[in-house]
């Protein structure tokens, strides 16, 4: 069902009534549309510098031929006598005005030519990134990101000098070269002619040449995008690579796309350089005119001296707007073609129209059925979905199962309004289904793929991203600053929206209010399978990087009292006690580093704590024992690849560590005494920095004994004493309150999880959850954790988590149709069912369409739609199809 596109300009200030603007394809046609009001002002400005500049270049021949030859003086100049002196005088300062009346002109019209390209500019990538939430899925698909990407941004850079300088530049330098000839004309006409009889050679020649060029430049820019859609690749598909030992053939295909480029750009470097070699060449010839004919005019008497120093004055005023002229163009081609090959890109086939980007103004509730007739849809010829037709009640559950290939993938992401079928009829209700707008779809519908994709951010950013439809108005939006905002997006055919405004809009959801909202979260949560995972997120979460009033405060210090009642073999955090769960530098600080200086890793290098070292006899102990963990580490770890995930469960040292280490050996072990005091200071420095990482019970090496550790409670008394309790450099751990370091869990412990006893830390853990229970802080820690970073596209949360992500966002949103494709395949079988189920109870009276990746998990729905080949092959009730021999019954055998 492909609607004719239609012509229009790409900017969204066009008629909303053109469902599919086009991008304009002469690039002074998309200028001129959106700042042609700017350019006459350019225009304007250029014209009244012109006088200027022509009486720059008259007043020094009139300095020289009257004022100091003394001839044809004026006798009086506003009723004042006029002298030699006084004459020449006058002349200078107003040359003085006149200098200063240009520049400043020059000057505004440069910023104000600078404002016009950045704002054309950025309406240009505007119009290109709306442009992308208009393409179709298989334009998305077929598209990778490393092409996309540059487009928008390095591609388009140059349009924003260009666009300024369209009109005005060429204007101005054209200008400015009329100006200086007809001056010379004016002194004399053979040298006038002698100016400008280069001209034409150039005029002729250099489009030719640049045509040449701009070829070039259209095989660069595809073979950069090449290059940008195979580093993308190498950087997704590193596993593989050193998985099958590719990284020779990867490496050569690198060197094969620079290859390319660096004989694309050496042939335009050539090219580009003869053209500004003919340039200079032919510029340079014409002063020989002005030498010989002007030279022998004025010894004929024909020219006067000043005249001719006039003329050579303008002459040498004429080569830089001849030379920006052709700057220009050579500048303007380029663009032109980079502008192109933009555009060719950002207009696929079968965009969505524009209209169904725009929200209604009230999106009602969904009712009635989905009905699907006769639709099809197919890419590249090839058909996917053929025909097909049902009808779905929207407060029932249907799966849809098929093997690979089988359609059911598209048949639901037509049902959920993202794929546009090619023919047929879609009803929702009493509502055309194709001409819904996302306002609609978006709101009303909630959509859960195979691999959802996480936004950078918090749980609660992606967790409520669906309720995102609309911002709050502020009081703030009437200062100046907001005024100004509005004002450039309006002239740059922005959004005049505020990114940093309140988005969230609970009326969306249909919650009562931001309580209501939280209550459904948790609820949501819970449903996905997630609430765990954010609640133990929020127990991890530092006190330092929350907020916490005086009751919650008061909460869990109430927590940690209840749990040091249940009496469990935990250490606590003691002043007097040495603690073998949390490292040396830990023990050592015992507290909070308020100051960078004081940080457990800084703590090797700090003044303070090595003369504390030295003074209780400890400073050359833990160097000599830093010698036996190095000599321990690179036995342990002897041919362990540094990408092994040994060195980070050990904990100690890093795959980088390893060969300084051993580098550090080697040189100790070449000295004569083999003394580490022999060695470098910076070596000294690495081998104590590892006794500050010993956890006792965790790395078991037999380093930190009873001795050490007395002597460490030493270091940690007289630091204390050093500072004072009531410092800006460490925060001490203090049983009577919180301490910002330490994270929800540890606050309420106050203390650290035993190493090696994995009981005891589970019994730990659930007296944890008790306590917290008891005194009602689970929802505020939940609430907490909502705020947990997930990294860039969700990096920091596993396969699993991004996927009850995805299920909890789409259910956030309360929608009245919940469709689902092939969402569960991370999850293990038995985990399939409970959450299937979970979802259908949350969605009970609400319509579930949901295509499964294996049919084997049909048995938890009631209705099944089975399909192969793009076609429907049955459906019906679950049990009678199962029943019977059929499809399903064949596809559950397999």
């Amino acid at each position: 069902m492909t609607d004719p596109k239609k012509s229009e300009s790409l900017s969204p200030s066009g008629d909303d009534s053109e469902d599919y603007p086009q991008i304009d394809k002469s690039i002074y046609r998309y200028v001129l549309r959106h700042t042609f009001r700017g350019q006459l002002f350019l225009l304007l400005l250029t014209v009244l510098t012109m006088p200027l500049v022509y009486i720059s270049l008259d007043i020094p021949k009139r300095i020289i031929n009257q004022a100091l030859e003394g001839q044809n003086l004026p006798q009086a100049i506003l009723g004042f006598e006029v002298t030699q002196v006084s004459f020449l005088m006058l002349l200078s300062v107003v040359f003085l005005l006149v200098v200063v009346v240009s520049g400043g002109l020059k000057f505004y019209l440069n910023v104000y030519k600078g404002v016009l390209g950045e704002r054309m500019l950025r309406r240009f990538r505007f119009d290109l990134y709306s442009r992308i939430l208009r393409f179709p899925s298989s334009k998305i698909r077929r598209t990778p990101p490393a092409e996309i990407i540059p487009m928008i941004t390095a591609e388009t850079e140059p349009l924003g000098g260009l666009i300024g300088d369209a009109i005005a530049a060429p204007a101005f330098q054209g200008a400015l070269l009329l100006t200086y000839l007809s001056f010379i004309f004016q002194q004399d006409v053979w040298l006038g002619l002698a100016s400008i009889a280069l001209y034409p050679p150039q005029m002729y020649l250099i489009p030719k040449l640049q045509a040449k060029v701009n070829a070039l430049s259209k095989r660069r820019v595809k073979t950069a995008r090449a290059l940008a859609t195979h580093i993308a690749e190498t950087v997704q598909g590193a596993s593989d690579i050193h998985a099958n030992d590719s990284g020779r053939f990867e490496q050569a295909r690198t060197s094969g796309h620079l290859g390319q480029i660096f004989d694309i750009r050496e042939e335009i470097y050539r090219r580009k350089f003869f053209i500004k070699f003919l340039n200079n060449f032919l510029a340079q010839v014409t002063p020989f005119f002005f030498f010989s004919i002007g030279g022998y005019q004025v010894i004929q008497g024909e020219v006067s001296l000043g005249a001719l120093v006039a003329v050579l004055a303008a002459y040498k005023d004429i080569g830089p707007p001849w030379k920006e002229l052709l700057k220009f163009y050579q500048v303007f081609e380029d663009t032109r073609v980079k502008y192109l090959q933009v555009a060719e890109h950002f207009e696929p086939e079968n965009m969505i129209r524009k209209s169904l980007l725009t929200a209604p103004d009230v999106v009602e509730p969904l009712s009635g059925e989905l009905r699907m007739q006769n639709v099809s849809y197919g890419e590249d010829d090839v058909t996917t979905v053929s025909r097909v037709t049902f009808s779905v009640a929207l407060d029932s559950h249907i799966a849809v199962v098929g093997e690979a290939g089988s359609g059911k993938s598209d048949v639901s992401g037509i049902a959920a309004g993202l794929i546009r079928p090619t023919s047929g009829k879609i009803q929702m209700g009493k509502l055309d289904w194709l001409d819904a707008s996302e306002g609609i779809t978006g709101r009303r519908v909630g959509w859960v793929g195979s691999t959802p994709y996480i936004f950078s951010g918090t749980i609660s950013h992606n967790l409520y991203y669906g309720l995102f439809n609309l911002p709050k108005e502020d009081d703030s939006e009437h200062n100046s600053a907001a005024a100004r905002r509005v004002r450039e997006a309006a002239a740059s055919g922005n959004s005049s929206d505020d990114s940093g405004a309140d988005w969230l809009d609970i009326s969306a959801g249909g919650f009562r209010d931001s309580a209501d909202l939280r209550a459904r979260s948790r609820q949501v949560l819970e449903v996905a399978g997630l609430g765990e995972d954010v609640y133990q997120m929020g127990l991890s979460t530092r006190v330092a990087d929350t907020r916490f009033d005086a009751e919650t405060k008061d909460k869990i210090l109430d927590a940690r009292r209840r749990f040091q009642d249940k009496g469990l073999d935990v250490t606590t955090f003691d002043p007097e006690t040495y603690n073998v769960n949390i490292s040396v530098a830990q023990n050592i600080l015992f507290g909070y580093p308020l100051s960078p200086d004081f940080a457990p890793e800084q703590l090797p290098s700090n003044s303070l704590v090595t003369d504390l070292l030295r003074q209780v006899g400890l400073f050359d102990e833990f160097l000599a024992l830093g010698v036996k963990v190095a000599q321990a580490m690179t036995e342990v770890f002897e041919g362990v690849s540094p990408d092994s995930d040994l060195f980070e469960r050990f904990s100690l040292i890093s795959g980088d560590d390893l060969p300084i280490l051993e580098d550090i050996l080697r040189r100790l072990s070449a000295n004569e005494d083999q003394s580490p005091k022999a060695l470098p200071e910076s070596d000294q420095e690495v081998l104590r920095s590892f006794i500050y990482r010993l956890v006792p019970a965790q790395h078991r090496l037999g380093v930190v004994d009873d001795t050490l550790q007395t002597q460490l409670l030493e270091v940690r008394k007289l630091l204390r004493e050093k500072l004072g309790l009531e410092n800006t450099s460490v925060d001490f751990l203090n049983p009577a309150a919180l301490n910002p370091g330490l994270d929800i869990e540890s606050n309420v412990l106050f203390g650290a999880l035993p190493f090696g006893k994995p009981a005891l830390r589970s019994k730990i853990r659930k007296s944890i959850d008790e306590v917290i229970d008891a005194v009602e802080l689970r929802a505020f820690v939940i609430e907490i954790g909502l705020d947990a970073d997930v990294g860039t596209s969700g990096g920091k949360l596993s396969s699993i988590q991004r996927q009850k992500l995805g299920f909890a966002r789409a259910l956030m949103k309360n929608p009245d149709l919940l469709v689902v494709d092939e969402a569960l395949a991370p999850f293990d079988f038995n985990v399939r069912g409970d959450l299937i189920q979970s979802i259908r109870e949350h969605m009970r009276g609400r319509g579930i369409f949901w295509a499964l990746e294996s049919a084997s998990s049909v048995e938890y729905f009631e209705d099944v739609i089975v399909m192969e080949s793009g076609k429907i092959l049955e459906q019906g009730s679950t049990q009678e199809l199962m029943s019977r021999d059929g499809p399903l019954k064949a596809l559950l055998a397999t």
